[in-house]
Parts: structure tokens; C-alpha cells; sequence
């Protein structure tokens, strides 16, 4: 097959960075498309519009939001029997919260009308019982359930706008929440009557803090105690590899004998690798490779403007693949665990089926952290996720060559908009509290940037065209397909995940040909990885699915999984060690003679690069 081939840039780089990167037939084409060397003026023109457009708009698409508006309305202007069935529950609503309003004056007992969610930080505390702070919240809250109703089962609606809409008028009714406004917030009332107004004071200079600090680029206050290779990410190790995309840590040993199987961990790229390395006290690594496992660990570089043309294949090469040849010189001739989280876990998948179509056999297991490998439930991050809103995006990385991570933090925020933005502004703002940070918040913060390539192959063939379940998704020119991968797998998904849903990461096993030991952990994507021994409230639900099984539903799964307290980690260890051959004394701190030198010690330079 006729390949292409161009020089890498080569400014800083190191020894054993590739001198070439290559690029198929096909993905020449895909690539010719985005890269587009010589636009006309009038489509440059295009471009640069819409990529100031997009940041007025946080990204999104106007054509998606009126497309999504313009058939709602048409079809609600066509259903007089839904029409009617709203106007009757505005009535029925009104004439509720009346009788609550005159009940609830004399009785503090009655019956609220609508149900308060104890997990809505934002009417949680106990003045919200209060008359007349009741009927303020009750009406907010049966107005909210009014439009919910308005915008779904409008019959001809399109699911996909239906989920648009819904998304939309959630994001307005949360601006206009009565806790958001000092005169109809009771807990700030109160605050302001006991402080003489000092919470007001406190909460402008937390304002101007915090717009200094983001003029000035300096991290939010209060995360300058958490300092990478001081108190997070401090698990002791070496880099043993670099290339112009990663850095490969090892991990020094912490038992007389390891398990004979190493283990590589490949972490998603959207965020820094140390998540999975955090304090001493809820390190996965730390934990593994006290357990006798020896642990390597891809550290992602935080891609520039030069890195726009980085394509989810050279994740493939020059990350998993390259980071197996570098263990394979450290540990020849042994099989290795392999483990994706997140993203890293949707490559990991995609890299094990591409090395078992072509017989490379060297993967021992895969396990698989909040990784999605069917992308048709992809929960709220599929919102907008049309042909209008991806030209919409690329023409906004188009004009600097990558995602940041600003617009990344803003995107997120907004799936979980009552708690990460309106509740920190009224106890920041408001009540004039100063936000207290974990490590697991800190490590959040320390977002990375996302190549221009990349992203759009990432959303184009797998969100929008889910090419990778339908066997479609080509690596070196050839399709690939999960069914290929013949390694025992180990799933997990967390309850509450916005950006993973479990629902969709347990489809792995409808996907693939092999057993599959599904693991469902409370927590949300993040929270309910990093799930320590002895974190309180944590528990998870395992269950083994052969190959040969009937095929079970994710609800009948889940009726029929035993329930465990504590954490999974412990599970997983248990699990590795069991497909082991055994153990052996602990290997050497990278591999001088064949080459892979220790460059540094742990964390490495690229998880420090802003």
C-alpha cells in the first residue's frame, strides 16, 4: 500500500523520538479534509467567522439550537391535545401551590406539592422550609417540571432535539433559580442579617481574586497546596521512554517479589495522567504496586498549536504502542496487563483489536475504567453532537489548532451547571465562603488541550458515526473489530457518570467474543474510579459474564450482581493476579543496555508543562 510520509517536528526533541510519522492511503483523505493548506479567502473567511462566533456562544452551534427550537415548535403548534394537556397542568400546578401556600402558613407539616431533590444543593438547607421561602422554591421547582413536560412527548419531535431542548431549558430555569438571587435566598438573607453585610464584602473580593487570576493565568485560590511532585503524583519512579507525545513511567517496586505479568496503565489525554496518582492515601498506583504489580504509566505531553495535526493514530503509535515496545525492553518476552481509563480506555480497545487482527499477542488482559467503546448512549456529551455543531467546533480549533481547555471546563460545567457553577457562586459570591479544594479537585483543574485532528476523528468516527461498534473504525487501512480481542476483560462503570454512562460502557460485552468481568461502583466518572480502601460510602456490584452466556441487560445485571461494601480496587488486584504466571523478583529501573536509559524521575516534565 502506497504510504505517505512527513518529518515530525523536531524542535527539543529527544533521542528516540521517531524521526517520521506515516499516514495511510485513507487517512490521508480524512486528513486532507481537515487540514485544508490551501483554503480560498472566501472559505478562510468562514472559518475565521465562525470560529469567533463560537466563542461568543461557548461553541455551540446556532443552526443546531434553531434547528432543535424550529421543529419543537412546529410540532407543538400541530398538537392541540398536548397543547391542552399543558395548559390543564399550569392550572392543576397553580391551584397546588395555592393550597400549599395557605396550608402551609398555619402548617409546617403540609405536604409540598413538588418533590425537593436532597442531592439539589441549592434547597437544601433548612430555611427553604420556611414561609414564604417554601412557596418560592416549590414554585421554581413546579415550573421546572412544567417545561420538562412541555419539551418531551411532543409526538414527531426527534429524540436528539428532544435531549437538546430539555438540556436548554434546564440551563435557563437554573440561571433564573430564586437561590441565586440574595433577596430570595433565605440562607443568605440570614448570613447578611447575622454579618451586617460582611458576606457581601468578602464575597466581591472573592470576585476580583478570581478574575485577576484568570487574567494573570494563575491557578484558582486555595489549589496552591497541591503541588505535582511535592504531594500529588509522588509515587516513586523513573521515566523510562520520551517521544514528542509521551513519557512512559516505571514505577519502583514495593515488595520483594512482583507479580511475573506487568501492568500498563493508559490514562485519558483530555486531563493529566495523576488522577490515578493523587495523595499517598488514595493512590490506584501507589495501592498496585504494593499488591506486588509493576506498574507503567503513559504521562500524556499537553498538546500546542504545532500539535494540531496529532491524529487519534498517533495516540496508537506513539502512545500504547510505542509505550509496549519500551516495556518489551524492560521485561522481554512477558505478556502485559493492559488497563484504559476514559478515553485512554476507548484507544486501549481499539489498540488491542488492531494488534489481534494482526497476531500480535502480547496483551495479557485489558481492563477498561469509564471507557465507552459503543457510543450510542454516550449520555449528555452527545448533545449537539451533529454535523452543524462538529464544522461549528473544528472551525473553532481550526482557528488555533487545538481545543482549550477553558472552552473543555465550560463544556463540562454545564452538564452538572446547579452544582458546578450556581452553587459555588452563591457560597463564593453570595455567602462569601472561600471554595475548600481536595486533591481529586485540584488534579480537575489541571486541564490539558485537545489537537485540532484529533478531536474532530475522535468526534466524527466515533460520536457521531460510532464506526468502532460497527466495526468500521480503520487502523493502518483495515477495519477493526472488537469481537477479535480474545484476552479476558475487566469493566467498570460508575452509577453516576455524565460523560460515561454505565449503561453504554457495559455494551463492551456485546461487543467483544470474550468473558467479560463487569464491575458497577458507586461514584460519578471520576469519584467512582478513584475509590480507595476505607473511603466511606463506597461499594460495587461484580459479576463474571462468559462468553457463553445468554446475554443479560445492564437492569438485569445489575438485579442480579452481589453487593459489595468498601472499594473495587482490591477486586481488580485480585483479578490480575489470578491471570499471572506467577512471581518473580522485581525488574530493573528501565533497561540501560537495551537502551531505555531512566531519563528523570516520577512525574516527569510533560504532566508539569501549562
Amino acid at each position: 500500500m502506497a504510504r505517505k510520509r512527513f518529518v515530525a517536528t523536531r524542535q527539543n526533541a529527544p533521542e528516540d523520538m521517531p524521526d517520521t510519522l506515516t499516514l495511510s492511503s485513507e487517512e490521508q483523505t480524512r486528513a486532507s479534509a481537515l487540514q485544508e493548506p490551501a483554503l480560498p479567502g472566501i472559505a478562510e473567511l468562514d472559518h475565521l467567522l465562525h470560529a469567533l462566533q463560537a466563542r461568543a456562544v461557548d461553541g455551540i452551534s446556532p443552526a443546531a439550537v434553531m434547528n432543535a427550537r424550529l421543529d419543537w415548535l412546529v410540532h407543538i403548534a400541530n398538537s392541540p391535545t398536548k397543547q391542552a394537556s399543558m395548559a390543564q397542568k399550569a392550572i392543576t400546578d397553580c391551584m397546588q401551590l395555592l393550597t400549599y401556600a395557605a396550608q402551609s402558613l398555619s402548617d409546617n407539616e403540609t405536604p409540598p406539592p413538588a418533590h425537593i431533590d436532597r442531592r439539589d444543593p441549592r434547597f437544601r438547607a433548612e430555611e427553604w422550609n420556611v414561609w414564604p421561602f417554601n412557596i418560592v422554591a416549590q414554585s421554581f421547582l413546579l415550573t421546572q417540571d412544567w417545561w420538562h413536560e412541555a419539551m418531551t412527548g411532543v409526538r414527531g419531535v426527534t429524540k436528539q432535539h428532544e435531549r437538546e431542548l430539555q438540556f436548554m431549558a434546564r440551563q435557563n430555569l437554573d440561571r433564573l433559580a430564586p437561590a441565586n438571587f440574595p433577596w430570595s435566598n433565605p440562607e443568605v438573607i440570614a448570613h447578611t442579617l447575622q454579618e451586617s453585610g460582611m458576606n457581601f464584602v468578602r464575597g466581591a473580593r472573592n470576585l476580583v481574586d478570581e478574575w485577576q487570576r484568570r487574567w494573570t493565568g494563575k491557578k484558582p485560590k486555595g489549589l496552591e497546596a497541591y503541588e505535582v511532585g511535592r504531594n500529588v503524583a509522588v509515587t516513586p519512579g523513573k521515566v523510562i521512554y520520551r517521544n514528542r507525545l509521551i513519557e512512559l513511567i516505571q514505577y519502583a517496586p514495593a515488595t520483594d517479589e512482583v507479580w511475573r505479568e506487568p501492568l500498563l496503565i493508559v490514562p485519558a489525554w483530555i486531563m493529566k495522567y495523576y488522577v490515578l496518582d493523587l495523595s499517598s492515601g488514595n493512590s490506584l498506583v501507589r495501592y498496585l504496586v504494593g499488591r506486588g504489580h509493576t506498574v507503567f504509566l503513559i504521562s500524556w505531553k499537553n498538546p500546542g498549536a504545532d500539535d494540531r495535526d496529532l491524529g487519534m493514530d498517533d495516540y496508537r503509535r506513539l502512545g500504547i504502542m510505542a509505550a509496549l515496545d519500551a516495556i518489551g525492553k524492560v521485561i522481554p518476552k512477558r505478556r502485559i496487563h493492559a488497563c484504559g481509563y476514559c478515553l485512554g480506555g476507548t484507544l486501549l480497545a481499539i489498540t488491542a483489536a488492531a494488534m489481534e487482527r494482526d497476531k500480535d499477542h502480547r496483551l495479557a488482559s485489558v481492563s477498561l475504567l469509564a471507557a465507552q467503546t459503543d457510543f450510542t448512549e454516550a449520555g449528555e456529551l452527545m448533545l449537539f453532537i451533529d454535523e452543524s455543531q462538529l464544522a461549528y467546533l473544528e472551525d473553532m480549533m481550526w482557528a488555533q489548532g487545538y481545543l482549550d481547555t477553558k472552552e473543555m471546563s465550560s463544556a463540562f460545567q454545564l452538564l452538572r451547571a446547579a452544582d458546578l457553577i450556581w452553587s459555588r457562586m452563591i457560597r463564593e459570591y453570595l455567602l462569601g465562603e472561600d471554595e475548600t479544594y481536595n486533591d481529586l479537585m485540584a488534579w480537575n483543574a489541571d486541564q490539558t488541550r485537545l489537537p485540532y485532528k484529533m478531536h474532530s476523528e475522535y468526534l466524527r468516527e466515533l460520536f457521531l458515526e460510532n464506526r468502532l461498534s460497527a466495526g468500521k473504525y480503520e487502523v493502518d487501512g483495515r477495519p477493526v473489530s472488537l469481537t477479535d480481542i480474545d484476552v479476558e476483560m475487566f469493566a467498570v462503570g460508575t452509577i453516576r457518570d455524565h460523560i460515561a454512562p454505565w449503561q453504554s460502557v457495559f455494551k463492551i460485552k456485546i461487543l467483544s467474543d470474550t468473558d467479560v468481568t463487569f464491575v458497577l461502583v458507586a461514584g460519578g466518572h471520576n469519584a467512582g474510579i478513584v475509590s480507595e480502601p476505607g473511603h466511606p460510602h463506597r461499594s460495587y456490584q461484580l459479576m463474571k459474564l462468559k462468553e457463553e452466556d445468554t446475554y443479560k441487560d445492564p437492569e438485569a445485571w445489575r438485579r442480579q450482581a452481589p453487593l459489595h461494601s468498601g472499594s473495587w480496587w482490591p477486586a481488580w488486584s485480585k483479578w490480575l493476579a489470578e491471570r499471572s504466571t506467577g512471581k518473580a523478583k522485581p525488574p530493573r529501573m528501565g533497561a540501560p543496555k537495551r537502551g531505555r536509559k531512566p531519563l528523570r524521575d516520577a512525574p516527569g516534565a510533560y504532566v508539569l508543562e501549562p
